[in-house]
């Protein structure tokens, strides 16, 4: 993958969290103004805590769920490949694994040099067939 493929592909990552924030929080408003129509304040702030509890328990059992794997051995296949497939059976994994490694581009651009220069040094080493 190309350094404009992996920035695009990071830029989009941290465009869908700062959405899913966006999202957690109106949807968050909106069960406390639904609750608050019959409940008194605390109540309604319960009923948002535990609504957001039952989601994140499905969140977690759904990330945390067992995984098949589907495509050819781990040692036939380069990190790019390794990475794509971790992508496709879980997404949550892959989505803060990303914004991590966003988070560390940031803060240390030096490390995007290495980076490139890891993925330089691995295509360089393969052996063509």
């Amino acid at each position: 993958m190309s350094l404009k493929r992996i920035l695009n592909l990071a830029a989009a990552l941290a465009a869908v969290a700062a959405a899913a924030a966006v999202v957690i929080v109106a949807a968050a408003f909106a069960v406390y103004a639904f609750a608050r129509e019959y409940l008194t304040e605390a109540a309604s702030a319960a009923v948002v805590a535990a609504v957001f509890a039952v989601v994140a328990l499905i969140v977690a059992v759904l990330a945390t769920g067992k995984v098949t794997p589907r495509g050819p051995k781990a040692e036939e296949t380069s990190v790019a490949d390794r990475l794509m497939v971790l992508a496709k059976e879980r997404p949550l994994v892959a989505l803060g694994a990303a914004a991590a490694a966003v988070t560390v581009l940031v803060r240390n651009p030096a490390v995007i040099t290495a980076v490139v220069s890891a993925f330089m040094a691995g295509s360089a080493s393969k052996t063509r067939k």
